[in-house]
């Protein structure tokens, strides 16, 4: 009998709050449709500032609002932790970026690893044209010494009108996928792939590759994902990256 009676308080406390959650829920939501009818949210949940609720939109992009909608607030939310502060929006968009790399296929990448141990792996979108990302790929055979695999992911900048486009294109479709990403970033010529069935395959994957780049927040290249998520926009020499991972040959 007591339990029976606990249990029934625990389950009277807890629908008044949850039906609170759900009215807040679609206020958000009603609000943000009127600003955007396809805006993805995923999740909206009290964040740690009082009275402030945080959206999650598809992607891992946050915002913040009021509970009735009406106030958004741009931005990251910092917290202090001890001596220092932490970025609680980063941590949101870490996590699903993380999760988005979990959905890509090894096999639809062009992969450089190391010939000892695999200690970590980097994600790199890249563009074949791209000053920066020629540089990046210098600094290949030194990430591999210090055990860093490199995948990389295409990134067209310019998407499907841009010259580097079918050059990736023709990359990914090549029969040595490395050999080839490492003639165009020399600036050699590579054959063109003539198979249309072949060519549509690829030209998926690169497509799709971009569209999740966009989704994790890419607007430039190169732009490298570490495991846990984490995005490093900009060119990293070998050393700096493996100090990063706080590896050592």
């Amino acid at each position: 009998m007591i339990l029976t009676s606990l249990l029934s308080i625990q389950m009277a406390v807890a629908a008044p709050v949850e039906s609170k959650m759900a009215s807040i829920e679609k206020a958000i939501t009603t609000e943000l449709k009127k600003l955007d009818a396809s805006i993805p949210i995923e999740t909206i949940k009290l964040s740690p500032m009082d009275g402030v609720y945080m959206v999650t939109l598809k992607g891992g992009h946050v915002l913040y609002t009021s509970a009735n909608g009406k106030y958004l607030l741009r931005g990251d939310m910092l917290e202090v932790r001890g001596n220092g502060v932490v970025n609680l929006s980063e941590e949101v968009r870490n996590k699903a970026n993380a999760d988005l790399l979990k959905s890509l296929k090894v096999e639809d990448m062009i992969v450089f690893s190391p010939k000892g141990e695999t200690k970590a792996v980097v994600y790199a979108f890249t563009d074949v044209d791209c000053g920066y990302c020629r540089k990046l790929h210098q600094e290949v055979a030194a990430m591999n010494d210090y055990g860093i695999e490199l995948r990389y992911l295409a990134f067209p900048r310019g998407g499907e009108r841009a010259p580097a486009y079918d050059k990736m294109v023709d990359a990914w479709c090549a029969a040595d996928r490395k050999k080839a990403m490492t003639d165009l970033k020399t600036g050699k010529t590579i054959p063109a792939i003539e198979d249309a069935t072949k060519k549509k395959v690829c030209q998926d994957i690169v497509e799709s590759q971009q569209q999740l780049g966009m989704a994790m927040g890419v607007n430039g290249t190169p732009a490298m994902v570490l495991e846990d998520g984490q995005l490093i926009p900009g060119y990293r020499p070998a050393d700096d990256l493996a100090n990063m991972l706080k590896l050592s040959k």
